[in-house]
């Protein structure tokens, strides 16, 4: 996820670092640098020339702090006006009115709303809410079995929809059970059509008047660019929408769209989707995005998905072993499970502060497969072998990578590398940890 744009913003901002004083044609050049970045993205011109605009007239507007350089002070006013651009501050649903709350999950065909339904269903679980599913696409049969499925896998229950019955009368019902049965918020998947049409619109206008919904919520496909813009402003215009979820940003979107939405309509991106398992919707925290984009990373995203997946008595224990010298390969092993359930490895060090640029070295980070190599190959030792390593000979080695389908230097090479882990774990516990002792272990 702007992975690109991240590339080409930070080396065209790198080169004012070195200057100890921003002059006009200086900055121009480098904003020039910046604004190709940013239209090659798919940000909507317009939007792009006022934010350069704005960029322009605070780095030389304001008074550079002591402790910046002026190159500095101006990617700080670069990171401050995109965190602007996008929203400022992350913006959820609304649950200071009165419960339940209903959303209408709304769009065009195809651009995922039955599958973000659950995944909105299950973050909101997490979060410690009781979500009530509806399936309100009467006009595609395959919905209602399709939401109702997912939430089973979900673990949050769904309204009984037929196809016999209205958009209307299902959202209607479904309000009045969920006020009943103490649910607090609503989550009604509404039909789509291939192009925005009078039916579709008068569909959705009375199942909001019916349902009483405070949260008109677009799903639109990020891959479509500034086309989901386009649509955006649409369905705005007709249902006053009150936020935005962009599904597929994993996959080729350019980031255009998630940059461009706030500014074209007023209304917040609130999540975005990250991937196709049903755990891959995320809060949009514009702050956060900025910095990623900026090379600065994103540490409180990481924070909270290691929270998520890794138990705090199992995170204490792994503490203690790391800083005792005690880590060992059965250790390494569930790390590496662990850090599947977070996320890539590229997603990964683009979260760390000062570990983003890794992502570019090929020869520096393990990719996917690498790391299936290293688990296999951890899983055909004996426990006393992932115990203790040192015990492992030659003659184990061949046994080892026989057993794992890899090659004896491959089992070298996880061996090795193990052994470097653990002195920077040692460093670690001393303090003394930088990003090239990384460089240095998986080198």
């Amino acid at each position: 996820m702007f992975e690109k744009l991240s590339e080409k913003l930070t080396g065209a901002l790198q080169k004012l670092i070195g200057h100890g004083k921003i002059t006009d044609s200086v900055l121009d050049t480098a904003l020039q640098e910046v604004r190709i970045a940013l239209l090659e993205a798919d940000v909507n011109y317009n939007v792009v020339k006022n934010f350069l605009g704005q960029v322009r007239q605070k780095a030389l507007g304001q008074v550079v702090i002591k402790s910046l350089t002026a190159g500095q002070h101006v990617i700080k006013v670069v990171n401050e006006e995109l965190t602007a651009l996008m929203g400022g501050s992350f913006e959820g649903l609304d649950f200071s009115q009165d419960l339940p709350i209903v959303v209408m999950l709304v769009g065009l065909q195809g651009s995922g709303k039955t599958t973000t339904a659950a995944k909105l269903a299950l973050l909101l679980k997490k979060n410690n809410h009781k979500p009530y599913l509806v399936p309100a696409d009467v006009a595609r049969p395959a919905a209602i079995t399709q939401l109702t499925v997912l939430g089973e896998q979900v673990d949050a229950p769904v309204f009984p929809s037929t196809t016999e019955m209205t958009p209307a009368d299902i959202s209607k019902k479904a309000v009045a059970i969920a006020k009943e049965e103490g649910y607090d918020v609503v989550l009604i998947d509404t039909a789509g059509r291939l192009s925005i049409d009078v039916p579709l619109m008068t569909e959705l206008s009375e199942v909001k008047k019916v349902s009483g919904a405070s949260e008109i919520i677009l799903v639109a496909d990020a891959m479509t660019g500034q086309e989901a813009v386009n649509i955006a402003k649409d369905f705005n215009d007709r249902l006053d929408l009150t936020g935005v979820i962009l599904s597929k940003m994993e996959g080729d979107a350019r980031g255009g769209a998630a940059m461009s939405m706030r500014a074209i309509i007023q209304k917040p991106l609130k999540y975005i989707g990250t991937g196709e398992k049903l755990e891959n919707l995320e809060p949009f925290h514009p702050d956060r995005v900025a910095s990623m984009i900026l090379g600065m990373g994103d540490i409180l995203t990481l924070i909270e998905k290691a929270q998520e997946t890794v138990d705090a008595e199992q995170s204490e224990k792994l503490v203690q072993k790391m800083s005792t010298g005690s880590f060992n390969l059965e250790d390494f092993r569930e790390q590496l499970r662990n850090l599947k359930k977070i996320g890539t490895v590229n997603s990964i060090l683009g979260m760390i502060p000062g570990l983003g640029s890794l992502k570019k070295f090929k020869e520096t980070t393990p990719d996917e497969l690498a790391l299936k190599r290293f688990e296999a190959i951890i899983d055909s030792m004996t426990r006393e072998e992932r115990i203790t390593p040192t015990i492992i000979n030659a003659s184990r080695r061949k046994r080892v990578a026989k057993g794992s389908g890899t090659s004896v230097r491959e089992v070298n090479q996880l061996l090795k590398n193990f052994s470097k882990m653990q002195g920077m774990l040692r460093q670690m516990a001393r303090g003394n940890f930088s990003p090239q002792a990384f460089k240095n272990l998986l080198g």
